[in-house]
C-alpha cells in the first residue's frame, strides 16, 4: 500500500540512525521521527475524530511540522496546512469548510488560534507546538508525545485523501484542492530525475511548508531518506548562512526568494560549495536572474518544476542538463514528468498542433481527486481526468512545455493579446530594474492597457521613456506598456510567494463590475 506512514516506515528501513530532522538546534533521527509521530498520533486517536477527519496547522516552519504532515495520516486523519500570509477571517473560511476538528499552532498564530477555537464550534481541539509556555486553553505537543506508546499506522492510504490543500487565493475565493496518499507520492517520484536527491542529501526547507511546493521536497526527500534542515522563515542572510553550515545540498526557492538571496550582499563571497542543486518554480523566472545565478554561482545546479497544487504539485520539470545547455530551452518549463501527461487544447476542446498556444491540460496518478465541498467547480477543472490548469503554453519539437501566461492574467489591448510574462521579460532586462509586475488596466480606446509597475535596484535610476525604448528593442510595439509605475516597496506575494496581481489592480478597476474591459 502507498501511503505517507509508509514513507516514513521505509525511510527508516533504508536509514534508521541518519539525521531526519534540524532544526534550531535540535536534531531527530529517522527511527526518532517515527517514534515520535506515532505516539503523536495515539495521542490523536485520543481525541476520539472520525477516520478521514480533518485537522489543520497554522505555523512557521519547524521540525514538528514536518512531523505532523506524518502524523495526522498516521492518525488516520487528513492534514489541512493553513496558509500562514491570510489573515483571521480567510483561516476562519477554510477551517470551517473543511471542518477541521483539532488545530495544532505555534507561538507565531496564538492569538489567531485562541480566537477561531472561540468561534468555530467544529474545532474543539488547540494543541501548542512552540518551544513558549502552552497556553492554558491548549494542549502541548511535546507533553501528549510523552504521554503516549507508539500505534500502528492507519490502514488508510492509496487513494484515500491525504489532505485539502487551499488555493493560495490570489485570484477567486480559495478552494480546498483534495489529494490522495498516491497522488501525493507519485508526485514526487516524479520530480526524482530532475532534483537528483539520495541518502546523503540535505534539503532546505524554507519555502513555507502549508504550500505544495514544499511538499514536493519533503516527499522527494522523504523517499531518499536524507536530511530535513528546517529554516523557519525566509531570510536571504540565514539562507547563506544555513547553507554553509548544515552544508545543503538542495533547496527549493521561489523566483522571488532567488532574486533576494542573489542582491544579498554576501551572494558572492557565501560558501555553496555543498549544494547540488536549487529547484524553483511556483512563478516564471525572469531571464535576467537566471543570468545573474549562473554568473553568481557556476557550480550550482538549477532546475525547474511547473505545476499547481491540483497536481500535487509537479507536472513538468527542466534539469539541470537543460539549464546548462542553455539557449531557448530555459525560457520553457521543461518536460513532462514520468507519472504526467499533458495536453494543449484549444476553446473547442481540439488538440493544438506544435508551436500553437492553447489551455495546458494534465493527468496522472499525481492529479487532484477534486475539490473540497465544491463539485460545479470540481467539474470545471477535472473532465475525464484531465485536469484544466487555467493556464496558457505550447510544446515545441523537442517536447518542452512553454508557459505563455495564465489564461485570466492574459490583457486584451486593440484585439490582440497580450501575456504579460513576456513584457515582464523585457522589462526586467533592463538593468536598472529589480522587479516588475505587468497587469492590465481599463483604458478608453483599446478596452485594455498594458501597465507595468517597477521596483529598482537602490542607487540606480531609469526614466520611463528610457525603459520604453529599451523594451521596444524586444518585443512588438503592441505589448509595449502604455504606462509605468515606479515603486519603492516590494511587491505584494502570496504565501506562495506569487505576485498578487489582484492586489495590484483593485486601484485602477475601482467601479468597475469585472476585472477586463
Amino acid at each position: 500500500m502507498i501511503s505517507l506512514p509508509a514513507m516514513i516506515e521505509r525511510a527508516v528501513r533504508l536509514n534508521p540512525n541518519g539525521i531526519a530532522t534540524s532544526f534550531a538546534g535540535r536534531q531527530h533521527s529517522w527511527a526518532e521521527v517515527q517514534g515520535r509521530v506515532a505516539r503523536l498520533a495515539a495521542a490523536l486517536r485520543g481525541f476520539r475524530l472520525d477516520e478521514g477527519d480533518r485537522v489543520a496547522i497554522l505555523s512557521l516552519n519547524s521540525d514538528r511540522y514536518y512531523e505532523l504532515t506524518f502524523a495526522i495520516p498516521w492518525a488516520g486523519y487528513c492534514v489541512v496546512p493553513l496558509n500562514t500570509r491570510w489573515a483571521l477571517p480567510e483561516n476562519r473560511y477554510a477551517l470551517g469548510d473543511s471542518g477541521s476538528r483539532v488545530l495544532f499552532f505555534d507561538d507565531a498564530f496564538t492569538a489567531q488560534s485562541q480566537e477561531l477555537l472561540q468561534e468555530l464550534d467544529e474545532l474543539t481541539v488547540a494543541i501548542y507546538m512552540g518551544d513558549g509556555e502552552c497556553p492554558s486553553w491548549a494542549q502541548s505537543y511535546e507533553t501528549l508525545i510523552a504521554a503516549q506508546q507508539p500505534v500502528a499506522a492507519s490502514a488508510r492510504g492509496d487513494g484515500d485523501m491525504a489532505g485539502i490543500f487551499y488555493t493560495g487565493g490570489t485570484t477567486g475565493f480559495p478552494k480546498g484542492v483534495m489529494q490522495s496518499h498516491r497522488a501525493i507520492w507519485a508526485s514526487a517520484l516524479g520530480t526524482m530525475p530532475a532534483f537528483t536527491m539520495d541518502r546523503d542529501s540535505a534539503y532546505l526547507h524554507v519555502a513555507p511548508m502549508f504550500h505544495m511546493a514544499d511538499f514536493a521536497g519533503s516527499m522527494g526527500l522523504t523517499l531518499c531518506a536524507g536530511k530535513n534542515v528546517v529554516l523557519e522563515t525566509f531570510d536571504a542572510g540565514q539562507v547563506l548562512q544555513t547553507i554553509a553550515k548544515e552544508q545543503i545540498t538542495h533547496a527549493l526557492l521561489v523566483p522571488a526568494m532567488i532574486k533576494m538571496v542573489l542582491n544579498h550582499p554576501d551572494a558572492n563571497t557565501a560558501d555553496v560549495s555543498s549544494v547540488v542543486c536549487i529547484l524553483y518554480g511556483a512563478s516564471p523566472m525572469p531571464a535576467a536572474t537566471l543570468e545573474q545565478f549562473m554568473s553568481t554561482w557556476p557550480t550550482v545546479g538549477l532546475a525547474q518544476a511547473y505545476g499547481q497544487t491540483e497536481l500535487a504539485p509537479v507536472a513538468t520539470t527542466l534539469s539541470m542538463d537543460d539549464h546548462r545547455a542553455g539557449g531557448e530551452r530555459l525560457k520553457s518549463a521543461g518536460r513532462p514528468t514520468a507519472v504526467t501527461d499533458i495536453r494543449i487544447v484549444g476553446e473547442s476542446g481540439e488538440d493544438c498542433p506544435v508551436g500553437v498556444s492553447g489551455e495546458i491540460v494534465a493527468r496522472g496518478p499525481h492529479t487532484m481527486m477534486g475539490y473540497w465541498n465544491k463539485p460545479e467547480e470540481t467539474e470545471r477543472a477535472l473532465q475525464n481526468g484531465w485536469v484544466f490548469t487555467g493556464d496558457a503554453g505550447y510544446f515545441d519539437d523537442n517536447g518542452y512545455l512553454y508557459i505563455v501566461d495564465r489564461v485570466k492574467d492574459m490583457v486584451v489591448t486593440g484585439g490582440e493579446n497580450v501575456f504579460t510574462t513576456e513584457v515582464e521579460n523585457a522589462v526586467i532586462s533592463h538593468p536598472a530594474v529589480q522587479d516588475v509586475a505587468v497587469i492590465g488596466i481599463p483604458h478608453a480606446e483599446w478596452g485594455e492597457a498594458v501597465h507595468a509597475i517597477v521596483i529598482l535596484h537602490p542607487g540606480q535610476s531609469v526614466s520611463e521613456d528610457e525603459l520604453l525604448d529599451h523594451c521596444r528593442q524586444l518585443i512588438a510595439g503592441y505589448k509595449l506598456p502604455k504606462g509605468i509605475t515606479f515603486r519603492d516597496e516590494p511587491l505584494p506575494l502570496s504565501g506562495a510567494g506569487k505576485v498578487l496581481k489582484t492586489e495590484l489592480r483593485k486601484p485602477y478597476w475601482e467601479g468597475f463590475e469585472r476585472q477586463v474591459n
